[in-house]
């Protein structure tokens, strides 16, 4: 079968990966003239960590990903703790495979390692599908076809757009800051999340050794639209809005200096079908989520493997196997990805009250009874 995958982030480049392992003619259309994933931090839990083993590509991920001891889930005036879980040795123990945190790049290099050179042709963004057969239009005038395009083109997909309709984007009310340190003497080396009124921060460390820590800082600023992952945002901004928040935040956000991005947070409406009958759909084109769960690029290789898994000449019965083993669970992590919305950025009080006991007590967000998400075996 002849692939053209449309996009070469971590969803794309995983597929690329899966369906060549399985014995397709793989061709990716990256826009961007070379491979380098924007943004910085990534988080992989055990199901995602699993599927890029059994591709064989163990030895390379534990080169480059960081297996932090534990998850901190931190109140936002003092820093104290309202839960934290085990995560190297637990995850590990409970789901057969790590938890790790990974410079995004250093994935990027892993997943386009496995690939022959000749397997990628950059600098030619996809303008168009071809409405009677599997084929797609470039910016140069040029109609690539095969038996199979994938649109692994993210959340603004030209593939989603021109075969199984656009769905509007939903915005949050909230934005993203992201920015990175280097790791000093004495670093906390955990996950580190801290939830307040209105806002949250998620702090981790990444890079070989590891090299920094990468924060995402959410705030509400419901006029600010911009999806892009470089668009600006300042150091002096991002401080202002965690004034009187825990010392050991503040500490860490007095050292942050620019670069600092910012974006718009926005996911959409579960699709009802994301395949025609010579097209699909994978990772933020099909199910674009918010951040606060930590599973977009998970979700994203998950796809591949579930599409690997299905490939079949039937191509009709092989993309409805394949939509089967994904729209369901995608859209249920969707979901709580837009709840976590809410349950992170109770203001004090009652609720709150509600929400910080019953994470003390093991009641809410407990990795460990997580077995639908990090046990999920996409295969």
């Amino acid at each position: 079968m002849r692939v053209l995958v449309t996009g070469g982030g971590i969803g794309g480049l995983a597929t690329a990966v899966a369906l060549r392992q399985a014995g397709a003619d793989v061709h990716v259309v990256e826009k961007a003239k070379a491979f380098g994933e924007v943004g910085a931090g990534v988080q992989l839990g055990p199901n995602a960590t699993g599927v890029l083993r059994r591709l064989g590509l163990g030895d390379e991920l534990d080169e480059v990903g960081f297996a932090p001891e534990h998850l901190y889930l931190l109140r936002w005036q003092d820093g104290a703790h309202l839960a934290e879980f085990e995560l190297a040795n637990r995850m590990l123990a409970e789901y057969g495979s790590p938890y790790y945190t990974l410079y995004r790049p250093d994935l990027i290099d892993i997943l386009s390692s496995a690939l022959p050179d000749e397997v990628t042709s950059f600098g030619v963004p996809v303008t168009g599908v071809h409405p009677d057969k599997p084929a797609i239009t470039l910016a140069d005038g040029r109609t690539l076809d095969a038996d199979l395009v994938v649109g692994a083109d993210g959340t603004h997909s030209i593939v989603r757009g021109a075969t199984v309709g656009d769905a509007p984007a939903r915005f949050s009310g909230m934005c993203g800051y992201r920015a990175m340190m280097p790791i000093e003497p004495g670093e906390d080396l955990n996950v580190q999340l801290w939830l307040g009124p209105d806002r949250h921060v998620v702090a981790y460390p990444v890079g070989r050794g590891p090299n920094w820590i990468n924060m995402l800082c959410v705030v509400p600023e419901p006029d600010w639209h911009e999806e892009s992952w470089t668009a600006p945002g300042t150091a002096e901004d991002l401080r202002a809005h965690f004034d009187g928040w825990s010392s050991k935040l503040t500490g860490l956000l007095d050292r942050v200096t620019e670069p600092v991005y910012r974006w718009a947070l926005y996911d959409r409406e579960p699709l009802t079908h994301w395949s025609t009958a010579t097209t699909t759909l994978l990772g933020d084109a099909a199910h674009p989520m918010l951040p606060f769960l930590a599973q977009g690029a998970a979700q994203s290789i998950e796809d591949a493997a579930a599409l690997a898994s299905v490939l079949d000449d039937d191509l009709p019965a092989m993309l409805k196997a394949y939509e089967d083993k994904r729209r369901v669970h995608t859209a249920r992590v969707q979901r709580m990805s837009w709840d976590n919305n809410v349950v992170y950025h109770l203001a004090d009080g009652a609720e709150q009250r509600k929400r910080d006991a019953d994470l003390a007590a093991g009641d809410g967000f407990h990795p460990y009874r997580m077995t639908w998400l990090y046990g999920s075996n996409p295969f």
